[in-house]
């Protein structure tokens, strides 16, 4: 994991960058493609999913070295031709596993925080899940294993193949040509995001189209067609956390109302959306949306200056993760988890602000209290002190702070419900 999170020190840089040089572009052509909040809970998700990934937060079933050493009909030497193979590999693994997700409703609680913006644009690409408890991967990659494609090559390609999905999460390059029919391009990553009846499931390609034409899961972009963004039950929340959990949550409650004994175990693996009859009548999900051009966005009331204040949290989001990114060794295990939990109940707390919810004070105070209470019991903010004497007191007035800053937002701009829906 350590690998990891110096390859990340590379990669959230770049990003940002890419961020930066969209948002600039959009203004300058006068189609801006960001939403404040939207941006904000986009890039406070990627962190829970980077937090989570480098903890090793996800059981391994079965990895895919295992299956290498007991599986492989030959081994091979790591060539070009050897990592190019298995970056198709990869890919085909990773169109079945993103076809899963669409039909399944158990994976799709994995992946729905990938759609659940209703823009699109390079930050909801971050959007990664946290909600993945078991990892069944390997298995897709039983065709790579027999053919003794080399662990070294798998993990090599496995980041790469990941990061190269970034680029195509924008509506400001139109459709590239002859390169439609080699790669995935934006044109059909925007078509795979949208809720339109005409692309709905469409599109699972992450980086060769040549799948979902195979298979038949391929629409080209129409201009008589706008791209709505989003997902057919709106998450309705800044929270990322929360949207992670939001249609397991679901789940769990039609298994238990349920009077159908069989849909309590099958329901898990039937296809999205599925829902007992018995439940469907008694407990009926409001909100859903049937035809995408009746979408209304999720919008909070906010004053410019919780906006600012939730940029502000953002931002130190971001040093605290890149604090955890440089000092990974020397911080180290278990308490690499409280740190990570930290940072969890940190992005909690103001994203629920940001929806207008009073919880927030109350998530800000278990933060505050018990960031405060592990520098007095350890002396010290997880190494700080190393580099800056007075960086625990710094960190406990900004504990105290931002305690103090929630409460004032609570008593003076969040009403009992300040939550408005605007026309897309």
């Amino acid at each position: 994991m350590s690998t990891y999170a110096q390859v990340l020190l590379i990669a959230i840089p770049f990003f940002m960058v890419l961020l930066v040089a969209e948002y600039l572009y959009g203004w300058f052509v006068k189609n801006q493609t960001f939403r404040s909040f939207d941006t904000i809970s986009s890039l406070s998700s990627g962190i829970t999913n980077t937090v989570k990934d480098i903890l090793g937060l996800t059981l391994v079933i079965v990895g895919y070295t295992w299956m290498y050493e007991h599986m492989a009909l030959m081994h091979i030497k790591a060539t070009v031709w050897v990592y190019l193979i298995s970056f198709i590999a990869v890919d085909f693994a990773g169109y079945v596993k993103h076809y899963m997700a669409h039909h399944f409703n158990y994976f799709w609680n994995e992946h729905v925080i990938h759609h659940s913006s209703e823009e699109f644009n390079l930050a909801c690409a971050l959007r990664q899940s946290i909600s993945t408890f078991f990892s069944l991967h390997a298995f897709l990659l039983i065709p790579a294993a027999m053919l003794g494609m080399p662990p070294k090559v798998i993990a090599t390609i496995g980041p790469l193949h990941l990061f190269l999905q970034f680029w195509y999460h924008t509506r400001h390059i139109p459709k590239l040509g002859i390169l439609e029919y080699i790669i995935v391009t934006p044109s059909q990553h925007r078509v795979h995001h949208a809720i339109n009846k005409e692309y709905l499931d469409k599109n699972m390609g992450q980086i060769f189209p040549w799948w979902d034409r195979m298979f038949g899961t391929f629409q080209e972009e129409m201009e008589e067609v706008p791209c709505i963004y989003g997902t057919k039950k709106p998450t309705a929340t800044w929270n990322p956390i929360l949207t992670n959990f939001q249609h397991l949550w679901i789940l769990m409650q039609d298994a238990w109302h349920t009077k159908d004994w069989k849909a309590k175990f099958t329901i898990w693996l039937k296809p999205t959306g599925w829902r007992p009859a018995d439940v469907i009548e008694k407990y009926p999900i409001e909100g859903v949306i049937d035809d995408a051009t009746m979408q209304v966005k999720y919008e909070t009331e906010a004053s410019r200056v919780l906006h600012v204040w939730s940029w502000a949290q953002l931002v130190l989001t971001h040093v605290f993760l890149l604090f955890m990114l440089v000092h990974f060794e020397s911080i180290g295990f278990p308490r690499l988890f409280i740190y990570g939990a930290f940072l969890f109940v940190h992005i909690y707390a103001y994203t629920t602000l940001m929806d207008g919810s009073r919880l927030a004070i109350l998530v800000e105070a278990i933060k505050c209290f018990g960031g405060i209470y592990w520098i007095l019991q350890s002396g010290d903010w997880f190494g700080l002190n190393a580099y800056w004497s007075a960086g625990s007191v710094l960190m406990m007035i900004y504990l105290v702070l931002s305690l103090m800053v929630t409460i004032g937002f609570s008593l003076w701009e969040l009403g009992a419900d300040r939550n408005k829906q605007v026309l897309a």
